[in-house]
């Protein structure tokens, strides 16, 4: 498509999302506060503030291209407003339905009304306040056996420590990721694995955040695949930034581990979607594994999405690490994740194929996380 055209259309789409935008924040105006058990002041300051939230939702979103300092507060001040929006939507369209019911069941109560409309905003208040916390805490380190068939003893028990969907960027800076650093080595993993979307920005403003990597520690090194946002954020500058901090990148290739004796075979693929950008960076497992030893008696894929599950058992991997999914964040996109990824969160078979998805260790967007905690994970093999 020609860039004159190709400008027009996306104006056409940025048009498209703020009336959309601006519909639902009336939506949300004409169902909740005309219910309000409250003076009509408090009623005009809510109005004021979903007008507020209409601006500093797209104003966040496009933050990335104002200047530093003032980019990055406006990013949080706009990612806040998303995440409280966000719930309010939902909330709202609940109640609708709880009110639709009551209607049909031939039930009208006035009382009920004003009280859930008044339940909406303190409800998304408190669950925007709780996500909040639970986003900026570090994560929990979370404890996953990965049984398999024929493991040898000098393999049980070996570990890896899995970080994933990190996403530093403009309100998650270098204090956030050395925390994380800290609690991955205190694992004492045999292998640390990065599972992609590591960024959200350029390497020039965010490489003095990144740099804890370099810190990172395991007795086979660390190993990075590319996720989605690394090829938003110019993919090919960030592979040689995690190189240069010691961490070995795995795309569409494997190494072979020597541990007690026996081998395994730890392999890595891009993402998914990275053909889009880049073709020569198509994903592919067969790719990944061709030459591996035979006998190698375990075989690991790094896979930023899910979905590449299938190619993966159709290899002959034995296991897949994974993230993307962020475990839906916060509610109720975890029921949105399946029309796109096979699997949300946890451990789950494919045929012979073992396939762990993380929750993620830092968050995308609104700094929420509600029913979907952040994890590091410490997999360990074990003897089925």
């Amino acid at each position: 498509m020609p860039p004159l055209k190709q400008g027009k259309a996306m104006r056409i789409r940025v048009i498209v999302i703020l009336v959309l935008l601006g519909l639902l924040h009336a939506y949300i105006g004409w169902r909740i506060l005309p219910g309000l058990p409250v003076e009509p002041a408090f009623k005009i300051a809510g109005g004021l503030l979903l007008a507020c939230s209409l601006g500093l939702i797209p104003a966040g979103l496009l933050a990335h291209s104002v200047r530093q300092p003032w980019g990055d507060r406006l990013s949080w001040v706009g990612m806040l407003a998303l995440g409280a929006f966000s719930s309010l939507l939902v909330l709202t369209f609940l109640r609708d339905l709880a009110l639709l019911a009551a209607a049909v069941a031939g039930w009208h109560d006035p009382l009920f009304s004003k009280r859930t409309a008044a339940a909406v905003p303190l409800l998304a208040g408190a669950i925007t306040l709780i996500g909040f916390f639970n986003a900026r805490r570090v994560a929990s380190v979370v404890s996953v056996d990965i049984p398999i068939s024929g493991l040898p003893s000098e393999l049980h028990g070996f570990t890896i420590a899995q970080i994933s969907d990190i996403h530093v960027g403009p309100t998650i800076k270098r204090g956030y990721l050395d925390a994380i650093v800290d609690k991955v080595n205190r694992i004492e993993a045999d292998v640390v694995a990065v599972t992609g979307d590591l960024v959200d920005g350029s390497v020039r403003h965010l490489a003095p955040h990144t740099a804890p990597l370099e810190r990172l520690q395991a007795r086979h090194g660390a190993y990075f695949v590319t996720g989605n946002h690394e090829y938003y954020s110019n993919a090919h500058e960030w592979i040689a930034e995690v190189k240069r901090l010691g961490l070995n990148v795995l795309l569409n290739r494997h190494v072979v581990l020597e541990h007690e004796g026996r081998q395994v075979v730890l392999a890595g693929v891009t993402d998914y979607t990275a053909h889009h950008f880049d073709p020569s960076h198509k994903s592919d497992p067969g790719r990944a594994i061709a030459g591996a030893p035979p006998g190698a008696a375990v075989k690991i894929l790094l896979a930023h999405q899910p979905r590449t599950a299938r190619a993966a058992a159709d290899a002959g991997f034995d296991v897949q690490l994974s993230g993307h999914t962020h475990g839906g964040q916060f509610f109720p996109w975890n029921f949105f994740v399946p029309m796109q990824q096979p699997y949300v969160a946890g451990l789950n078979r494919l045929r012979q194929l073992w396939v762990y998805t993380s929750r993620g260790t830092g968050y995308w967007g609104p700094p929420k996380r509600f029913g979907a905690p952040s994890e590091i994970t410490r997999l360990r093999l074990v003897s089925a």
